[in-house]
């Protein structure tokens, strides 16, 4: 017996000795669970990518494209290449890319590469050499007791986005078109 099969099953003709001492059942490897991942887990716009709206998430948002509109997560990291235009709020915010708007959030990490053009309200900020900021700093006590990251009230249909064939978002609702050509 090899395997739990006698030697020489001869059920296959066809089947050579060495495949007939294999097992026939391969064991599956056990899936981690969905609560594990969660907590690690971080939304993406890729490169390439523009989205023009209110982009709002409850965990991370890692920023390496382009977005229109308003940001708001409990931590958002801009990537150098990345360009937000419009409002930031966030707990913890690293910029390396380009920001025009204005930044509320507890702490703000200017990264060498980042360029911000608008004002930031903080209670922690920090400026690394080569960072580029034209506005106003201002700390704020209380930005740390707003709940960031949680929505208020429902989004309306008008406000849910899809995704065009040109890899842009724009309103479900025909009278709200966000996407222009030639943008």
């Amino acid at each position: 017996m090899v395997f739990g099969r006698p030697k020489g099953n001869g059920s296959d003709p066809d089947m050579s000795e060495a495949q007939a001492r294999m097992p026939s059942a391969m064991p599956t490897p056990r899936q981690p669970a969905a609560s594990a991942a969660a907590p690690d887990a971080a939304s993406s716009i890729s490169a390439g990518m523009t989205i023009i709206g209110k982009f709002v998430g409850d965990g991370a948002v890692k920023v390496f494209g382009r977005i229109e509109g308003e940001l708001q997560a409990a931590t958002v990291t801009i990537y150098d290449g990345a360009d937000v235009e419009g409002n930031v709020v966030a707990q913890d915010l690293t910029i390396g890319g380009r920001v025009k708007g204005t930044v509320h959030a507890v702490r703000v990490k200017l990264q060498g590469t980042a360029i911000v053009e608008g004002d930031i309200f903080h209670r922690s900020l920090s400026i690394e050499e080569n960072a580029r900021f034209e506005g106003s700093s201002r700390r704020e006590d209380t930005l740390g007791d707003t709940r960031i990251g949680q929505r208020t009230a429902a989004v309306p249909p008008s406000q849910v986005v899809s995704l065009d064939g040109n890899r842009k978002f724009k309103s479900t609702d025909p009278a709200e078109d966000l996407y222009q050509p030639g943008d």
